[in-house]
């Protein structure tokens, strides 16, 4: 029973906004129900309610925003218009516009309940981001080593980093060699060799080398910082869209109850109207100028856009973000996890003079077999492939940064890079062709890695990433659909990067980049584009992500980071998708339009209807709610197709 009790309280403080809203739609279904059996004291009860329920923190922005700016907004006139139903539904006698009122205050209710729970995603996606870095690390100091939490960290201290741990912050390396996996931050598709003097960064994983890191900088200036701040600086600033619709509802809401003092005031005494016919038109504008059926154009139409686009593995996060990328003129693409796999494969065996292609590959798989390098995975992997007799290897031992040696067959046996196997076989040796042919390899933005065997350079082997089998079709249909710009950013080499460009035909590619580049990239994009896409994987995406006018992320490769901050997530990875969300988003675009310009006439013809006093308040009201209900399921036909 204790745990009921502190689910619901739980509950009730992380979704408030939704929790009234649904309280204030059962008010308003039980005061209408009690109203058709003439219960009206109950009615009026219930419906009051509903009405506080519903329309308190509308009335509370209302307000603070009347008081302490001065101005009128369209919480403000919600609620006058749905008291001014109801205190003339009392005067009348007529309570059905007092249920009329109700509804008003639980439209804007569930929009106050969307709102809260996009603020709430927001600081979700800067606490993934926060969590992507251990809270302490081991230092030494004074000889001993200690474990403290990572803020009480100094410039100078002597960090210990063990294999496969977390690099808890930016330093430098003063002792030891290690691979590190730097894909989070910089997007690389293959670790990076590291030694002193080297750099390493906050968040990303080393490999099998312990490390010694000296700090060179405080962790809150660290890169992974630094991308916490971008993100947070990225999602708070609002796009110029929802300024401009702010900015509309301000100026509707002060014209409607200018307009709406002047009707309650001037016709007395310009028109000769009575004060009661007076009044009485007044409130009835003020229920119809209100906007709900303007508010009921958007709303409807992109949630039922969000649903079809579920249906197609097109997880849309905010109906605004549909409706935006209906506008996408420019896309920028991650190059690792997004156009390509991010996965190592061998691209080409390279065999020497007198040996076969299968011999190459039997003996390095044999030797990499002990290695964990994801270059060594993509070797063992291909032998698996091809069914190979994997040979046994003996002595095995790995030097750091160049390669892996051992004795395979009894004889001596090396993997690695060209150096390491120049130091022990002599260069003459080497075939120059099979070397010219390696470098075209490495030119392409392959990996190398060359295999020795009984003295002798068997061969080479070449390791790259793949890319996408849809990716080529994608690019080209997005350039069909008339996408002005597609470029490529990345933090890998600008050979490999170039070669992927290449067999894509993207428009630009710019490579090397660290996560602010990317943010750079996207800004300068959207200066001569206006709404620009990115696509990503990873959390060195996630800035740029967070700043674009749309961020997509990859669904089944994607980072927790990435997922969390993007606002459209293509779900098991297809890229083919892109085209599908892009005119889904574009016919939104057009159902909103129709929507709105539909339920601004409704209200003009209303408004003009009213002051000819050929319209009663059942009349109006009907009218009003009518008109929602129109728009409403104009919006619903994006659940088709």
């Amino acid at each position: 029973m204790a745990s009921r009790s502190l689910f619901s309280t739980q509950l009730f403080k992380d979704h408030p906004d939704a929790i009234a809203a649904a309280i204030c739609a059962i008010c308003v279904l039980l005061g209408w129900l009690t109203l058709q059996f003439n219960w009206v004291g109950l009615s009026i009860l219930i419906l009051s309610a509903a009405y506080v329920i519903g329309g308190y923190e509308s009335a509370k922005e209302g307000l603070t925003t009347l008081f302490e700016e001065k101005e009128f907004d369209v919480d403000l006139l919600m609620i006058v218009a749905a008291l001014g139903a109801a205190g003339l539904g009392l005067w009348q006698q007529d309570y059905h516009l007092a249920v009329d009122g109700a509804v008003l205050i639980l439209i804007f209710a569930i929009s106050g309940a969307l709102e809260g729970y996009a603020m709430k995603h927001t600081q979700r996606n800067i606490r993934s981001l926060m969590a992507m870095t251990p809270d302490t690390a081991t230092v030494v100091r004074g000889g001993i080593e200690r474990v403290i939490p990572i803020e009480r960290l100094q410039i100078g201290d002597r960090v210990i980093v063990k294999p496969g741990e977390l690099i808890p912050t930016d330093a430098i390396i003063v002792e030891g060699c290690s691979a590190i996996n730097q894909a989070s931050i910089t997007g690389e598709s293959i670790p990076v060799e590291k030694m002193p003097p080297d750099e390493v960064f906050g968040g990303t994983i080393n490999g099998s080398g312990a490390l010694q890191l000296q700090v060179h900088k405080p962790p809150e200036s660290s890169l992974i910082g630094r991308v916490i701040q971008l993100v947070q600086q990225a999602q708070t600033e609002a796009p110029p869209s929802q300024l401009f619709i702010e900015r509309f509802e301000r100026v509707y809401a002060k014209t409607i109850v200018i307009v709406g003092i002047l009707l309650a005031i001037a016709p007395p005494f310009l028109l000769g109207w009575s004060w009661e016919d007076t009044i009485y038109r007044a409130l009835i504008f003020l229920v119809v100028a209100s906007p709900c059926a303007l508010m009921a154009s958007i709303m409807p139409a992109l949630l039922s856009g969000i649903a079809n686009g579920a249906r197609k593995g097109i997880l849309f996060k905010t109906g605004a973000q549909l409706e935006l990328m209906g506008k996408v003129r420019a896309i920028a693409f991650d190059k690792t996890g997004t156009l390509t796999t991010g996965q190592l494969e061998v691209a080409e065996i390279l065999p020497a003079l007198g040996y076969t292609q299968t011999k190459v590959l039997a003996i390095a798989a044999a030797l990499e077999t002990f290695s964990e390098h994801p270059m060594a995975e993509a070797i063992v992997q291909a032998a698996k492939q091809q069914k190979l007799t994997l040979f046994a290897a003996q002595d095995v031992k790995a030097t750091a940064g160049q390669g892996i040696s051992g004795r395979v067959e009894g004889e001596g046996a090396l993997v690695g890079k060209i150096s390491f196997i120049e130091t022990i076989f002599s260069q003459s040796i080497l075939d120059p062709s099979l070397h010219q042919r390696a470098q075209a390899l490495e030119a392409e933005g392959n990996s190398v890695i060359w295999v020795g065997y009984a003295g002798k350079v068997l061969g080479a082997i070449a390791v790259s990433d793949t890319i996408r089998p849809t990716a080529v079709a994608t690019i080209k249909r997005l350039k069909q659909l008339g996408i002005e710009q597609i470029v490529m950013v990345t933090g890998d080499n600008q050979r490999c990067s170039d070669r992927v460009a290449s067999q894509l035909g993207v428009d630009r590619v710019y490579a090397e980049l660290l996560p602010e580049d990317k943010v750079s990239i996207v800004q300068h994009l959207q200066k001569d584009y206006k709404t620009v896409a990115m696509v990503g994987d990873g959390i060195n995406d996630a800035p740029a992500l967070a700043m674009a006018s749309v961020g997509i992320a990859m669904g089944a490769a994607g980072t927790d980071i990435a997922l969390e901050t993007a606002d459209i997530v293509l779900m098991a990875d297809r890229l083919e998708k892109l085209e599908v969300a892009i005119r889904l988003g574009r016919r939104s675009q057009r159902i909103v339009t129709q929507n709105i310009i539909f339920a601004l006439s409704f209200i003009v013809l209303l408004l003009i209807a009213n002051f000819m006093g050929n319209i009663t308040m059942p009349l109006g009201v009907i009218g009003h709610e009518g008109s929602t209900v129109l728009v409403t399921l104009s919006g619903l036909r994006l659940l088709r197709g």
